[in-house]
């Protein structure tokens, strides 16, 4: 995609350019360049050497911390930010929940909880999914009983994203039972530390610890923690969706992985003589998600600029995430190709970056069948894609 850019946007570009290879963690960068784990602090440090130039909620309000930045700013430091290999922000505090409580929390909310999110001194997690209500979310069956100046929280939640660290999880939990169901939801903030809190970890496909089941015993949630009114969390949770679906697409990442894969098939045989940048049903693959990711990426520039208004994503949001997911499992595929015989299960005992142990290959080969294991989650959480379909049915071609 050929877009020009201002005088200003390429100073701009440049700005964040310099940022990321003097002022920026170095060791992290390396860390990702070699695909290897970022840790939980690491993902701190790198949030909060972000916040310390003002650069950590490009999605935020100036009102509120956030840059103000125009579409076109946030487009470029989004590019350059994957270009240089920095790792994702963890959305749940920046992109999910703080969004929320400057929208529908009160001026105490507000004043509590946004500065923990901006500086990630608060590690939060998100607790909607459950284990009989994960696309019909509506189902939840977690629920928050009135005991004067509190809730008395009780079930249980799944999938829950990194909980093992979180501070803090914002909740969907039933504070009323209604003819529909979407009327009886509420949105509560919930301490970690709270007496009654297990968090079980659930190994995923990969090997990794990613995801967890929290459960709720009985957990006492000060009143004053309900954001907005009571019943109303459905109307509230919608709208963060949006918000997650929108930064699921990961079109500048996408786009990094596209060029690294390129310069990878230019060196890689195919095993029978040419290299893979020569082999036509490969190329044919690649053309087809360049293009695909081209489409997608107009898409996403065209829902900031309507975000930039003061709206919130549309159900555009839908087809980002359908089409952005549908591409990252795509790419993960491609790599796994390139890897050839070295797409073997990740063993991370046998993995040292640069030591080219027998068996393993080359560095970027090491992950590239985790990478597809793990990748296979994204058309489902954040709302299945085949909902998003539904979604899209309804609210954009009216069936």
């Amino acid at each position: 995609m050929d877009i020009t850019f201002t005088a200003e946007e390429v100073e701009f570009q440049n700005e964040v350019r310099v940022f990321f290879e003097n002022d920026y963690p170095q060791d992290i960068l390396e860390k990702n360049r070699n695909r290897q784990t970022i840790s939980a602090e690491d993902m701190v440090r790198s949030q909060k050497a972000l916040h310390a130039r003002g650069w950590i909620a490009p999605n935020w309000p100036a009102e509120f911390g956030g840059t103000g930045w125009s579409p076109s700013k946030r487009f470029i430091f989004e590019t350059e930010m994957a270009r240089a290999g920095a790792p994702r922000v963890v959305p749940f505090g920046l992109s999910m929940v703080g969004p929320i409580i400057y929208t529908f929390g009160n001026e105490a909310q507000k004043k509590r909880f946004l500065p923990g999110i901006l500086e990630s001194n608060d590690w939060w997690c998100q607790g909607f999914s459950e284990p009989g209500a994960g696309s019909d979310l509506a189902s939840l069956s977690t629920k928050a009983e009135r005991d004067g100046d509190h809730y008395i929280v009780s079930g249980q939640k799944t999938w829950t994203t990194l909980a093992q660290y979180a501070d803090w999880i914002f909740c969907l939990v039933r504070t009323s039972s209604e003819e529909k169901k979407q009327q009886g939801i509420s949105f509560i903030l919930i301490d970690m530390k709270s007496p009654g809190i297990t968090v079980n970890p659930i190994v995923t496909i990969d090997g990794g610890r990613e995801v967890n089941d929290v459960n709720f015993h009985e957990v006492r949630v000060p009143v004053e923690n309900l954001i907005g009114e009571e019943g109303v969390g459905w109307t509230y949770a919608k709208m963060l969706l949006t918000h997650e679906r929108t930064g699921i697409a990961g079109v500048a990442r996408s786009k990094d992985q596209l060029e690294t894969i390129k310069a990878i098939a230019s060196k890689t045989d195919n095993g029978f003589g040419e290299m893979m940048s020569e082999d036509d049903d490969f190329l044919r693959r690649l053309s087809l998600v360049e293009i695909e990711l081209m489409a997608l990426e107009f898409t996403e520039l065209r829902t900031l600029a309507a975000v930039q208004t003061g709206k919130a994503p549309g159900p555009e949001s839908s087809i980002l995430k359908i089409k952005g997911t549908e591409i990252q499992q795509s790419i993960t595929e491609l790599f796994v190709d390139l890897a050839g015989n070295y797409a073997n299960a990740y063993l991370p005992e046998y993995y040292v970056p640069g030591s080219n142990v027998d068996g393993v290959g080359p560095d970027w080969a090491a992950d590239a069948t985790s990478k597809y294991f793990n990748y296979r989650k994204t058309s489902i959480y954040g709302g299945s894609n085949e909902i998003q379909k539904n979604i899209i049915a309804k609210a954009v071609l009216g069936l």
